[in-house]
């Protein structure tokens, strides 16, 4: 029996994904994700090196294809798992891995053309970096959005600059600001990551960059907890200055608040993530994610709250 939600036909209490796809599309959407083998201006040293403390060694692109296929390969291998688990379903290339607009325009164009033309591809997600959007990639992004579905993704993880610095994001909120203005100047779909859980962060603290994102022009947010994962930084940061690690029902009390936060028409792309359980250090309970998203839904019910309903 559906709820009195405006942006759902089931059971849940926020605007999710697939509810997104399938009155847009009036089908079954599914993302391919796939590693183009990019880097990052935090890892190259042209801001900073290393990367961000969490990040794996894939650049968080651990469930992409394989960096050693060429792109089409890549796509095509997932594409035929998920041909055999939903029929009639069309697919978005999701170039997740590292910064996916920190190359030459000629550079983009050989790894997204290829994808596009791809049997039943209807469009593109680009995960990426606000300081990743020069002027040249900016027209390329408009062109495209032009022709085919377009998000791209900006990674924030938190408004709070101290926290910022220690994960060694090496860009500023303005910065950010910055390149969401921009992308809305072209009218490109703008969804944000933020994490929860990151190095002594208080709950008002992430409840706090809920709230200002809010107050932005952007589109879908991601939701995750952060992951300690072995041989990162932060596992040498988590074993030489131990913090909180957000339980499971602290977690979700929070996200909770979070999408009671943001505006009822911000589509909700994701609230947890999908680690490697073989390189997962803390905290183990996000290994199981359905009982995460279910205790959710049933904390939601219980509470009889909705995403917007403090917005």
């Amino acid at each position: 029996m559906s709820n009195d939600f405006k942006y759902s036909d089931s059971n849940k209490r926020y605007y999710t994904l697939d509810y997104f796809y399938k009155h847009k599309f009036n089908s079954k959407v599914a993302k391919i994700s796939l590693n183009a083998n990019f880097t990052c201006p935090n890892k190259d040293g042209t801001k900073g090196i290393g990367g961000c403390i969490y990040c794996s060694k894939l650049g968080s692109g651990d469930y992409a294809g394989n960096v050693k296929d060429d792109i089409v390969k890549q796509f095509n291998d997932i594409k035929k798992i998920m041909d055999n688990k939903w029929k009639d379903t069309l697919y978005i290339g999701y170039f997740q891995a590292n910064s996916n607009t920190y190359a030459s325009v000629d550079k983009l164009k050989e790894v997204y053309e290829p994808i596009l033309k791809q049997d039943k591809v209807i469009g593109l997600a680009i995960a990426t970096r606000c300081d990743c959007l020069n002027d040249d990639v900016l027209d390329y992004l408009e062109e495209l959005n032009k022709r085919t579905y377009l998000v791209v993704e900006l990674g924030l993880q938190t408004i709070h600059e101290e926290t910022s610095k220690l994960i060694n994001r090496c860009h500023s909120l303005e910065e950010f600001n910055d390149g969401v203005k921009k992308l809305r100047d072209r009218n490109i779909d703008v969804v944000v990551h933020i994490i929860n859980g990151l190095p002594n962060e208080t709950e008002e603290m992430m409840l706090d960059t809920a709230r200002y994102l809010n107050k932005l022009d952007i589109q879908g947010i991601k939701i995750h907890m952060l992951h300690i994962i072995k041989d990162t930084k932060l596992e040498e940061y988590y074993e030489k200055y131990p913090f909180h690690i957000l339980t499971k029902d602290e977690y979700i009390d929070i996200v909770i608040k979070q999408l009671e936060l943001l505006k009822e028409n911000i589509v909700i792309h994701r609230l947890t993530g999908d680690p490697d359980p073989s390189e997962l250090i803390e905290p183990i309970w996000t290994i199981k994610k359905i009982d995460v998203l279910n205790g959710i839904d049933k904390e939601m019910a219980k509470r009889n709250t909705y995403q917007g309903i403090k917005s």
